[in-house]
Parts: C-alpha cells; sequence; structure tokens
C-alpha cells in the first residue's frame, strides 16, 4: 500500500497493511536536513525538503504544513519577528483594543506566510504526487483568537467580555473557512485545526463559546471534502463529553489524558492519534517506546494512528524515532 492508501483505509475502516505512522515534525525534522528552525516556518522549501526526507527516512506516511501559529495573524495586520528559537509576534493585532474592524484581511493569496503553506502543500504534490496524505493546518477560533489579542488578555475576555469573544471567534471561523479551502485546493487531504488554548477553558465556556465555531469549521471543511483533525495540547478530559458533538475524523490526544476514556466517550467513529509522552521519546530507549506503542494501540484499538501527543521535540535520537514509527501489523 501506498502511504496515502494506508492512511484512509485506516479511516475508512478498510483493510490496512501497518498502523499509519503520523508523528508530528517542526524543528526535528529542519534539524534533520540541517536547517533553521526560522527558514522551516518561512521557506516552503524548506519544510518541503525536511518533510520528505523525514517520511522517507523514519516511515512516515503524512506530509504536512504545520510549522507554528503565526500565518493567520501576519494576514491580520500582526508583526511577526525572529529569533533563533523560531517567530513570535512582535506586535498583536489586537492587544490593545477590541475593536475588529481594525483587523486587515488574512487573504491567503496576499499574506506572505499563508503564500508559502499554499506553495509547500503543491510541491508536496508536484514531488510526491498522490503517494502520500498532505495535511494542511489552520489556527483553531479560540487559538486564533488569542494569538491576536495575547493569552491572558483573551482568556480574560471569556469571563468579562464574552460578546467580543463571540464576535471575534466568529470573524476568525468565517476566515479559517476561506484558508481551508485554498489549501484543499491546493492539494491536501486533510486539514489539522490547532486549538490549544482550549484545554484551559472550562467545559461550560467552551460549550458556549468555543464549541459553536469549532463545529461550524469542521462542518465547512467536511462539505469541503477533506479529512479533519483536531489538536489540543494538554488535559482534555473535561471537554470529552463536548468534543463528542464535534465531526471529525482524527483527534490528537496529548500524553496526560487516559486514552481508554478517550475511545469510550467519542467511540469507534473517530480516529484517535498520538498519547505518547514527547519527553518519553526524546529520552528514553527505543525499547521503551516500541513497548510504549503496543501498549497503546492494544489499549485503543482502531482506528488509531501512531504518533506521539505533541511535536516530536528536536534532538531526538534516530532510532526513538524509528521506535514511534514502528511497523505494527493486524
Amino acid at each position: 500500500m501506498t502511504p496515502k492508501q494506508r492512511y484512509e483505509a485506516m479511516l475508512k475502516g478498510q483493510p490496512y497493511d501497518i498502523v499509519p505512522r503520523t508523528p508530528i515534525l517542526m524543528r526535528l525534522a529542519a534539524e534533520q536536513i540541517g536547517a533553521e528552525y526560522i527558514e522551516f516556518t518561512r521557506n516552503h522549501k524548506v519544510m518541503v525538503k525536511s518533510q520528505i526526507f523525514c517520511a522517507e527516512k523514519f516511515g512516515i506516511d503524512q506530509l504536512s504544513v504545520i510549522s507554528g501559529s503565526y500565518g493567520e495573524t501576519q494576514g491580520y495586520g500582526g508583526e511577526i519577528s525572529y529569533r533563533p528559537l523560531g517567530p513570535y509576534v512582535s506586535h498583536l493585532p489586537l492587544g490593545d483594543t477590541t475593536d475588529l474592524s481594525t483587523l486587515r484581511n488574512p487573504d491567503p493569496f496576499t499574506t506572505p506566510l499563508l503564500i508559502d503553506r499554499l506553495d509547500a502543500i503543491r510541491e508536496y504534490r508536484r514531488l510526491t504526487g498522490d503517494n502520500y496524505s498532505v495535511c494542511g493546518w489552520i489556527e483553531g477560533p479560540a487559538a486564533q483568537s488569542a494569538d491576536m489579542r495575547g493569552i491572558e488578555q483573551f482568556l480574560m475576555d471569556l469571563i468579562e467580555e464574552q460578546e467580543f469573544c463571540a464576535e471575534c471567534m466568529d470573524l476568525v471561523t468565517d476566515k479559517a473557512i476561506i484558508f481551508a479551502k485554498a489549501q484543499c485546493d491546493a492539494g491536501a487531504d486533510t486539514i489539522g485545526v490547532g486549538d490549544a488554548i482550549a484545554s484551559q477553558i472550562s467545559l461550560r465556556t467552551y460549550k458556549k463559546l468555543v464549541f459553536p465555531r469549532e463545529k461550524r469549521l469542521f462542518d465547512a471543511i467536511k462539505a469541503l471534502g477533506c479529512y479533519t483533525k483536531l489538536h489540543i495540547c494538554g488535559n482534555i478530559t473535561h471537554l470529552l463529553p463536548a468534543i463528542a458533538g464535534l465531526d471529525v475524523d482524527i483527534i490528537d490526544i496529548d500524553h496526560m489524558v487516559d486514552i481508554k476514556k478517550v475511545r469510550e466517550i467519542l467511540g469507534q467513529r473517530v480516529t484517535i492519534t498520538g498519547n505518547i509522552d514527547p519527553v518519553l521519546v526524546m529520552t528514553s530507549n527505543p525499547e521503551t517506546i516500541e513497548q510504549a506503542m503496543r501498549e497503546t494501540y492494544t489499549a485503543v484499538g482502531a482506528p488509531y494512528l501512531l504518533n506521539a501527543g505533541c511535536e516530536v521535540p528536536p534532538g531526538t535520537p534516530d532510532d526513538n524515532l524509528k521506535a514511534l514509527c514502528l511497523e505494527i501489523t493486524i
């Protein structure tokens, strides 16, 4: 089977040869080809070269354009600066105002970092054809709002300025759908949605303010014909009853969440991925990682994609990543 055939077979509940491998690689991918992470985030040629290199070297079934969370923020008027550890927002578009009319339009065809992401998807398809799954990426409604407002201020707004939060997340969702379509049109078969800040929100607030926007976003992506993936770092155990109402194909699960509970609540319709501590992957040994992977797969069962709980850290030994991407047959 090709990597994409294996990936789609798992999602569709069809026969597959080995469990697909979809680790999140960013800094480590750049490291593998001797490139700087800064260039990985803003130069699609570096991203594409590093991702394809890692896919071939470690046996990975999906190529991704996840590279950081600030491309869309740039489109809204944020100023992106760079330091050795990576990009950061040196000017928040909503840092000192709740006036949404001050925002620019994050057009995926005129915003430099968004253009670069579309170029990466096209380059993946040009170089690898339909051999690999290609995962596009957008920020979720809560995460993107926090990227523009500042994390602490956004969390305060969820308590004190709920009307503003709702309006901001509505706008963000509208624009995210446009960017998702552009990525699907460029050749992505899956769209990942990163909404990490949601893990810090109560179930009540999530259900009231975040869930309706996430649901509208995922429903729109599904209507485009792409698979959907939800990524929320951290402990989302308290959110699982609400997340069960989202029509997502894949969900990333961080290491502090009981994966058996995830399967119990979400059922067999959702493909679960992750749950291995990224620090374990970086600091332990291949035997320990392989045992953890096999135990996780035994506990959760199909549909499942091999992955760490979040990004595999830079400095992870090759043999450890190979162990994370081991071939598990049914």
